[in-house]
């Protein structure tokens, strides 16, 4: 079955990622229709699929071709073509980190359960082969994880605070908005792959200047112990720092961490997006590289097609989605009153 689909913001991964995804799925998904708050680059992509620019996603949604939306950028509009996916009974393909507070992210995610679409949100990082590769060593040879370590370095520039793509909703340009999405990807990642909830957090941040909420560097570890039971479970050390300029390009590119450092019963692995894997056991170094396997944007759209086409509802994503963002929430609070927060998800 072909998915018609509409697309609500380009987004700075456009082309590197989901046209080439869609062009390679066009046996699967037909784009009709295109909505991006520069009109002149919504006219191009839909030229390049021969579909039709539209002014605003109520317009979008209201089209009777339209199946789905692949909701690929926030901009000024935040949650509101997902509420109005909703009501208009479409599904959703969700890329875009949403600037909320927890309770609206669980009015979102309930209003999401009630109206019965197939909902997906996109999580790159799990869907990676090496990802995927790492689950299987933990299941076969490495065993059970202990501690992770995931650091993502982002240049600081001008054009990052005033690129349109990255402009949060309500005017809020402060660094630790933008962090968000990083943050919640890794939070995500290590949930993962070690396979439990977080039972608590603690949260700390550097603030780089006077103006509050202007953020160059956020820490947050993740103990996966029973509550009863704090520090004997797996620990997770998460971070996202915004403190080199790209200015200093030499600087960027020097030396990146790994990924993701897994420390594991036996033996360890670092991972290095998206396709490389090195790990260690008892006989030494393996590396493997998985660069036949499909790419991820290609991966994850071939599974959204498979939740809007399949008979049974699957409401893991949503779910993962909402947990995530709880975790980077519980980080922040943790931040502001300097003790560790307890999760309780509901």
């Amino acid at each position: 079955m072909k998915l018609r689909v509409g697309l609500i913001g380009l987004g700075p991964l456009w082309d590197l990622r989901y046209a080439p995804a869609l062009r390679a799925l066009g046996d699967r998904f037909e784009v009709r229709a295109v909505c991006d708050h520069v009109a002149h680059r919504a006219e191009q992509a839909a030229r390049a699929f021969q579909a039709t620019a539209v002014d605003g996603f109520r317009a979008l949604l209201s089209r009777p071709d339209v199946d789905a939306v692949l909701v690929l950028a926030p901009h000024w509009y935040g949650a509101l073509p997902i509420l109005a996916a909703c009501e208009a009974g479409k599904a959703v393909f969700c890329a875009a980190a949403l600037h909320v507070d927890l309770n609206e992210a669980r009015g979102i995610k309930d209003r999401v359960e009630a109206s019965g679409i197939a909902f997906m949100a996109e999580f790159p990082r799990r869907q990676a082969p090496a990802t995927l590769r790492l689950k299987e060593l933990i299941a076969t040879q490495l065993g059970a994880p202990r501690l992770l370590f995931g650091h993502q370095r982002l240049a600081t520039t001008a054009e990052d605070d005033d690129h349109s793509d990255s402009t949060p909703p309500h005017g809020d340009r402060t660094n630790s908005w933008r962090n968000t999405r990083e943050l919640l990807e890794l939070v995500d990642w290590c949930r993962y792959v070690v396979g439990v909830e977080p039972s608590s957090v603690l949260g700390v941040s550097h603030q780089r200047g006077a103006t509050a909420g202007d953020v160059d560097y956020e820490m947050m570890s993740l103990d996966f112990s029973e509550p009863a039971l704090p520090g004997r479970g797996p620990l997770a050390q998460i971070s996202c720092g915004r403190y080199t300029p790209a200015s200093w390009p030499e600087a960027a590119a020097f030396r990146p961490p790994a990924a993701l450092q897994v420390s594991c019963q036996r033996g360890i692995a670092f991972i290095d997006l998206p396709t490389t894997l090195i790990w260690f056991d008892r006989a030494g170094r393996h590396m493997e590289s998985l660069d036949s396997e499909r790419p991820v944007g290609e991966q994850m759209l071939s599974q959204f097609h498979r939740s809007v086409t399949s008979l049974v509802r699957n409401s893991a994503s949503l779910d993962d989605a909402y947990r995530a963002l709880a975790v980077v929430l519980a980080s922040r609070r943790s931040q502001r009153d300097g003790r560790r927060v307890a999760m309780e998800f509901r």
